[in-house]
């Protein structure tokens, strides 16, 4: 009896290394798929919640003073790039591969730089019957490109274009 447990033990011995061997690459994987959707979703929400500022600081500007709006809109170019309102090109951006050319901000001043916007939507819009109207400022990021790591196992390396992330808010004079 206690010869045929003997060998029963040793057909058994490294059984264990072959299956972690077997479920090493599906877990790496799972693992660093995970990490690549949390790096994705880390730049997303970045870059969101820069644009919302960047709205947020030129929504407060009056489109007449020319002089002092020139200044505001680079500012906010600067905070949607940077995340502060004064930068130099020597700066990192907050996420990799934004650009000031990325942005685009469009008022009741002008619409050119976002496309498929008219000016009937951003100047005197209406609110409703008999409560007047009021203008919009738009603030996009156009053309981010997300760039993988490229970890093992996952088969990224390439790189994910973003659509338009924007944000409206009524400027306030």
């Amino acid at each position: 009896m206690r010869h045929l447990s003997h060998i029963h033990l040793g057909r058994q011995r490294g059984v264990a290394s072959v299956e972690f061997a077997l479920l090493l690459v599906p877990l790496l994987m799972i693992a660093f798929g995970a990490l690549e959707y949390g790096r994705l979703l880390y730049h997303y929400d970045t870059v969101v919640k820069s644009v919302r500022s960047a709205t947020r600081l030129i929504a407060q500007r009056n489109p007449d003073d020319q002089s002092s709006y020139t200044t505001a809109l680079s500012e906010a170019r600067c905070l949607a790039v940077y995340g502060v309102p004064q930068c130099t090109q020597s700066q990192e951006p907050l996420v990799p591969g934004l650009a000031l050319s990325n942005v685009k901000i469009c008022d009741r001043s002008s619409v050119t730089e976002c496309a498929g916007l008219s000016l009937s939507e951003v100047k005197n819009v209406a609110t409703g019957s008999d409560t007047g109207t009021l203008n919009l400022v738009v603030v996009r990021i156009t053309g981010y490109e997300f760039s993988f790591l490229g970890l093992p196992f996952t088969g990224a390396g390439g790189s994910l274009v973003f659509q338009p992330i924007q944000s409206v808010m009524r400027q306030g004079l």
